[in-house]
């Protein structure tokens, strides 16, 4: 199928998905009315017009050659950190907004909630730190530099590139307690739907993000029902692939085990991961319903045709992302020196 066809099969379903979700919950709502979604694009995408790409030019023009050269070292010892400095961010946003207080180490702080358990990739974070207090002290934000982190993790790994906006500052409030929105891998699609509303984002956004799933790990103690006692049926999910299901009862005899998300090609950032679930080969129970809920399921099919138009989209979406609700204000936030701790006065 050529590039232009597949975009064109893009739009189409698009425009079914915004008829089909644009109003969702309510009954009344007229099936018959006409809609129109306009694919975005990396220079369309509204930014927070307090952030800007040129931001550090002058005060600190080493930092992005420093974050870089940093990431690519971590990388290339543990390849399973590009998908820990994504989700790391992920986290960050998906409370506060883009703020850096997912890296606070304090009692009751986000960190060390339950749901941040499995969250890895600080040490990256404090490293990059460490350099760039260096060469440009109390000039950049813990949050800058994970937003940015996330973006270099992905492209060593083949994922696309996208410009990151600077400006953001460390926000100094962190709670534990807050953690519990964070999606955990067994939520309906409509709990997702509303989650990524809730920041500003649709559905089309929520189906590419989830894309992030092509690479990464999860503990086998997560999927472990899925497996053998479904719905408390005492039997496994039926939407998993049989042979996928023998794969990973003989991969999970132990819940402490790691397993890949994307089976297929767990070391490599492409569009697998949408072509696993349309063979039943999805992980996470969010992965799987993707594809069999009507609202997403179109899209999944959209992604897995063409990688091009999946990596694009998720650069697309990722710009979005990594503005969240960010601190920009002269009263707002502070640059922290140590991204671990509030700045002590």
């Amino acid at each position: 199928m050529s590039n232009s066809l597949v975009q064109i099969l893009l739009v189409l379903v698009l425009y079914i998905i915004s008829a089909n979700s644009t109003q969702p919950y309510d009954e009344n709502y007229d099936t018959n009315a006409e809609f129109t979604l306009q694919v975005p694009t990396l220079d369309e995408t509204n930014l927070d017009n307090l952030l800007s790409f040129g931001f550090y030019r002058k005060s600190c023009p080493q930092f992005e050659s420093i974050l870089q050269n940093k990431v690519k070292e971590w990388i290339k010892k543990d390849y399973t950190l590009a998908a820990s400095l994504l989700r790391l961010h992920f986290h960050d946003c998906s409370i506060r907004g883009c703020d850096g207080s997912i890296l606070l180490k304090h009692e009751g702080s986000e960190r060390n909630a339950e749901a941040s358990k499995t969250l890895r990739g600080y040490e990256v974070i404090d490293d990059i730190k460490a350099e760039v207090e260096k060469q440009c002290p109390r000039t950049v934000s813990c949050a800058d530099i994970l937003t940015t982190a996330a973006r270099d993790a992905t492209v060593e790994l083949g994922g696309p590139y996208w410009p990151v906006p600077y400006g953001r500052k460390d926000g100094t409030i962190s709670i534990d307690s807050e953690t519990e929105i964070i999606p955990k891998g067994h939520e309906n699609i409509t709990s997702l739907i509303e989650f990524f509303q809730s920041k500003g984002l649709n559905v089309f956004d929520l189906v590419v993000l989830s894309g992030a799933h092509t690479i990464g790990r999860t503990s086998c103690g997560s999927i472990q029902y899925r497996l053998y006692n479904y719905n408390d049926t005492g039997k496994p999910d039926p939407s998993i692939d049989p042979r996928y299901l023998n794969f990973l009862r003989r991969k999970c005899r132990w819940a402490s085990e790691y397993v890949d998300l994307d089976a297929t090609t767990p070391k490599s950032f492409d569009q697998m991961y949408y072509i696993n679930l349309k063979k039943k080969m999805g992980l996470l129970s969010t992965d799987q319903l993707l594809y069999s809920d009507q609202r997403t399921s179109p899209l999944v099919s959209a992604m897995a045709s063409a990688s091009s138009v999946f990596k694009h989209q998720f650069a697309v979406s990722m710009s979005k992302f990594g503005v969240i609700d960010v601190l920009t204000g002269e009263d707002e936030g502070e640059i922290r020196t140590n991204c671990n701790f509030v700045n002590d006065y």
